[in-house]
């Protein structure tokens, strides 16, 4: 928790004090909430938020949050709630009351920390790159628009790095996809998604592996295809293969795709001569 969290949840603490010796985690939750008494109620939920229980703190903070619906104190246990939820990891519930929270009070104290915590639910709901990357997607919009609103964050660099990780997961899922497609043997398919993926993420540290599937899937697809079609696709193929040696000249893979290439470029020398 920030120093600034901090000294609101203690200076809170003190204000709500009932009595000297009170000790909340002694206390029943049943018997508390059914007390009715809501500076009891939140006085023992902030008690369990500073020890850690978070997810008696979150029952707490819920059941005491329609006493202070229209006070000054309405955000807080808003706050705290999701906040409880986050410190859970319930990322998903925690997301749904930071949006909330960040909609309804937009110039609380805690609004900065309320949309960098929404930001980060979705960065630890994103999924391994294998899996669908919406979420990924998402946290990436998210953080970007926390970096926009409070560009001197002291978390700029945390999110910074934050979206570098979750840019590389969209690289490696649109690079995964295009190369199932390789895999499979569906190479037009394949040469679609590699350049798909070429053309979105330019940057992508997939870069040479993308360029150099679309020669292998281009020549395996002229390869493969009936005579009528061969003349036209060994020529793509080329065209992808010089693409490739111009970016990257001493590449170890020149050797084998230059072999690939000596074979289109016989393929279609032999042909032209058999229609002069």
């Amino acid at each position: 928790m920030s120093k600034r969290l901090l000294h609101i949840v203690l200076t809170a603490m003190f204000v709500f004090t009932l009595c000297e010796g009170f000790s909340a985690p002694k206390a029943g939750m049943n018997r508390i909430i059914k007390s009715g008494d809501p500076k009891l109620i939140y006085k023992t939920a902030l008690d369990y938020y500073e020890r850690g229980k978070w997810q008696r703190a979150s029952t707490l903070f819920e059941a005491v949050e329609p006493y202070y619906i229209g006070t000054p104190t309405e955000d807080s246990v808003a706050f705290f709630k999701a906040r409880s939820k986050f410190k859970e990891k319930d990322y998903d519930i925690a997301s749904v009351m930071l949006d909330e929270f960040r909609r309804k009070f937009g110039r609380s104290v805690f609004i900065e920390d309320a949309e960098g915590m929404y930001a980060l639910c979705f960065y630890f709901m994103s999924p391994e790159p294998e899996r669908d990357q919406t979420v990924t997607s998402q946290a990436i919009v998210s953080i970007s628009e926390f970096l926009y609103r409070y560009p001197n964050s002291p978390q700029r660099e945390n999110f910074e790095n934050i979206t570098a990780e979750l840019t590389q997961k969209l690289h490696d899922k649109a690079f995964i996809n295009a190369y199932t497609y390789y895999k499979t043997g569906r190479h037009k398919s394949a040469i679609v998604a590699f350049r798909n993926a070429l053309r979105q993420y330019p940057e992508s540290s997939h870069r040479e592996e993308l360029m150099y599937y679309i020669v292998k899937s281009g020549y395996e697809l002229a390869h493969n295809s009936i005579e009528s079609k061969q003349t036209d696709r060994y020529m793509s193929m080329l065209d992808s293969y010089y693409s490739y040696l111009s970016e990257y000249p001493d590449s170890k893979r020149l050797k084998e795709l230059g072999r690939l290439a000596k074979e289109a470029k016989d393929y279609l020398d032999k042909n032209n001569k058999d229609k002069q």
